[in-house]
This record gives structure tokens, C-alpha cells and sequence, in this order.
């Protein structure tokens, strides 16, 4: 672990303040990453990064970049979205306020405010600013540094949120195009905990299909309703069984909920009922698994007389979801960051399990990766019209990582290693 004391002497705040600033400033609702891009290429340009920009779909572009090491050491790789949520409902909710802009980066009693600060441009501004204080502290590092920033990773905006860039990138290492990093820190916000385990997901749609009827004749009728209850019995019976499967020390057990229904209108028997329910999968289950058994309860339970079509919509690195993933809570990586984080900030690097669903698995399980998310910011705020960060937890989340970086990657001397 490098000296704090030299790290803390080299820093400088308003820069890294500045660059957060630059960053929130840049609006990168999905499907407008190039706005982040933008910003971001001539900082890491300046950081001796070599960026480069791969275009994944039309005026969409990921961003990375490489400074190599002068010596022989592991290559660690910081990764994280460009993409924001939308700021829809802000503006109105903080009119007249110092904060009304979602993308005016407001400083209001030590916190910056707006859209996208916390999720997660603090986390990515934290990871350059590591290696700008690097070099502030005339630390050259061993092994190489690296840096990727993806888009549509958010879901809030029609034909996005389907994981287009992190995917991209993860094929062109996967193929050879790209070096293979030893380790990954994704900086998505933990509040300075170290994640080294995320739920996987799926989303399912079902629609049960019967026959519309006049209320004074509904024998004429299949009411897809009704049938909805004992599909619905039939799912929360099965939901009630998941914790049998397992229990994670960290994320608790697999579960089933159900989020939305529709049907009906006001004089006749509903012909078509739609729901849609949520899963939560746990590490080392099969999120195949998970679905062919939810799908075979669906069909078991659908009366005679009615038709069921089940749809899982919300793929990213599998046609059915999210998976979940994971390493070793003893991994090297865990422990390393936890306690550079915990030496910067007292009551920081705990570990802790990912109770959302992000990109890790592109790491761990598309290119077999050890990962973990890390960064500043309170998810719990995120997607709301009080997202802001603690600048003084940015400026920790810096110097704890510029001494993760240095430590891990290793340093070396005018002379050598």
C-alpha cells in the first residue's frame, strides 16, 4: 500500500472537483454518450491514455484507453457506463433552487448535485483522477493501466438499456483485439464498499389469452382474469420455495416479484390479461434454470380454455436477463481495495453484496475477468431528483484508488523496478 501521507500532499481538489463538475455538465442521458465523450477524451488524452472511440451503434461511441506500464506488473482495468437516466421531473421539483439545472453541477454544502453525479460519473472522475494524482506524486507504475467507458447501460429510455457497449467491449477482448486486464473495478456507487458479488435478474411478461364476453351472457366467455389468480397463486406458491435453493451471506435468497397487471375493462369477461413479475438469481444458479422452472409452473397452472405466452425482454449478457456473479470474498482484489479504502477513510471498504444488477458479469463471466464495484455515491439516491455526491468522498474514493493502483500494478524507480 503507497504512503498516504505522499498521496494526500500531491492532491489537488479543485482539479478534481472541476473534472467532476466537467463530467456532470456533460448530458449523456442514453442514446447521447457522445456528450461524455466528448469531455472525456481530451482528459485522457492529457493522461497519456492514447484514447480511443469504437463506434457500437449510430452517434453512440465507448471510449478507452491504455497508459502501458515501465516495467513488468499486473494490468488492472477501471470500467464504468458514460450513460445517465433521464432528468425528466427535475427542473420542475427544484425550481428556484441553486440545484434546478440536472446538469449544472451545483456545489451546496459540500455535495455536487445533478444527474449522473453519483451514478456514476463521480466513480469514473475518481478512477482518472487516480492516475493524474499518480503522476502528481511522481509514482510510475509496473504494470499497465487501463480504462473503459461504455454506453446503454441505463434502461430508462425506449430501445436502450440492453448493455450494447459493455458487450462490445467485452467481444473485442474476448476475440483477441483488445489486452486482457488481471483485474476490474467497476465504479458503480457503493459508498466506498468493495462489491464483490451482484444478484443476476430476469424480467418476464405473460400474457393469458381467452375470450372476451357481454357480463349478462359470461358463460360465453374464457375469462383470462380469473385465470390470471390461479397462475398468480400458482407463482407466489413457487416464489415461496426459492429460499430452499440456497442463501447467500451477502444477497440473501432468490425471490419472485410480481410488479404489474392489466386486464379487463368495465362490462365484460377480460379476454387477455397481462403481468409481468421480476426474479432475483443468486451466484451459482442457472439463470436457464431459473426461467424453464418459472416457465413450467406458468404452463402447469394455466386453465383449460386459456392460452399463455411467456416473454423475458430484459437480456444483457444472456438472452433472459442479467446473470449474476462473482468472485472469492478472500480474493486479492476484495481485500487489497478494502483496505486501501479503509486506510483513507475510517469505516470505508467494507464488503458487501450488490443488491442491483450491473455489468460484471462481461467481466468475470464473458472474459473470465476477476471484478468488483467500487466507487463514491449512494445507489439508494440514484434515478431521483436528490442525486449528489459528498465531494469529500470523491476526494477519498481518489486517493484510496491512485493507492490500490500503485500498489497492485506495482511502481518503479528512475532506475527500474
Amino acid at each position: 500500500m503507497t504512503d498516504p501521507t505522499r498521496l494526500r500532499a500531491a492532491f489537488d481538489p479543485e482539479y478534481a472537483n472541476a473534472l467532476l463538475a466537467r463530467a456532470v455538465q456533460a448530458a449523456s442521458v442514453t442514446g447521447a454518450e457522445a456528450a461524455m465523450v466528448a469531455m472525456l477524451e481530451p482528459e485522457m488524452t492529457r493522461l497519456g491514455l492514447s484514447p480511443i472511440t469504437e463506434a457500437v451503434l449510430p452517434g453512440r461511441p465507448n471510449i478507452h484507453g491504455l497508459r502501458k506500464g515501465h516495467g513488468t506488473g499486473p494490468h488492472l482495468l477501471f470500467m464504468g457506463h458514460t450513460d445517465v437516466v433521464h432528468a425528466r421531473g427535475w427542473s420542475g421539483h427544484w425550481a428556484g433552487q441553486p440545484q434546478e439545472d440536472p446538469f449544472g453541477a451545483a456545489i451546496i454544502d459540500g455535495e455536487l448535485w445533478g444527474r449522473g453525479a453519483a451514478d456514476l460519473k463521480a466513480g469514473i472522475c475518481a478512477a482518472l483522477a487516480a492516475l493524474d494524482l499518480l503522476d502528481r506524486a511522481g509514482l510510475r507504475l509496473a504494470g499497465d493501466l487501463s480504462f473503459a467507458f461504455v454506453i446503454d447501460e441505463e434502461s430508462g429510455e425506449p430501445g436502450t438499456g440492453i448493455s450494447a457497449g459493455a458487450r462490445d467491449h467485452a467481444g473485442r477482448i474476448a476475440q483477441g483485439t483488445l489486452p486482457r486486464p488481471d483485474a476490474a473495478i467497476y465504479v458503480e456507487p457503493t459508498k466506498l464498499a468493495v462489491y464483490p458479488v451482484q444478484i443476476g435478474f430476469y424480467i418476464a411478461e405473460v400474457t393469458l389469452t381467452g375470450a372476451t364476453a357481454y357480463f349478462g351472457r359470461p358463460e360465453l366467455g374464457r375469462d383470462a382474469l380469473r385465470a390470471a389468480h390461479t397462475v398468480l397463486s400458482a407463482i407466489w406458491d413457487h416464489a415461496a420455495a426459492l429460499p430452499a435453493l440456497g442463501h447467500h451471506p451477502l444477497l440473501g435468497e432468490a425471490q419472485i416479484l410480481v410488479t404489474g397487471i392489466e386486464a379487463g375493462g368495465l362490462i365484460a369477461v377480460p379476454g387477455t390479461c397481462r403481468f409481468s413479475l421480476i426474479g432475483k438469481v443468486l451466484p451459482g444458479q442457472s439463470l436457464d434454470t431459473a426461467t424453464a422452472a418459472l416457465e413450467a409452473v406458468i404452463r402447469a397452472a394455466v386453465p383449460e380454455g386459456i392460452e399463455a405466452a411467456v416473454a423475458f425482454p430484459a437480456g444483457r449478457d444472456h438472452p433472459r436477463g442479467g446473470s449474476p456473479a462473482g468472485i472469492a470474498l478472500d480474493h486479492p482484489l476484495v481485500t487489497g481495495l478494502s483496505g486501501c479504502l479503509a486506510a483513507i477513510r475510517p469505516g470505508a471498504g467494507a464488503v458487501e453484496g450488490a443488491p442491483f444488477w450491473s455489468e460484471m458479469p462481461f467481466l468475470t463471466e464473458i472474459i473470465g475477468c476477476p471484478a468488483v464495484y467500487a466507487a463514491p455515491g449512494d445507489i439508494s439516491i440514484c434515478h431521483t431528483n436528490f442525486e449528489r455526491v459528498a465531494l469529500a468522498e470523491f476526494h477519498d474514493a481518489i486517493l484510496a484508488f491512485a493507492s490500490f493502483i500503485a500498489g497492485f500494478c506495482g511502481t518503479v524507480g528512475n532506475d527500474g523496478p
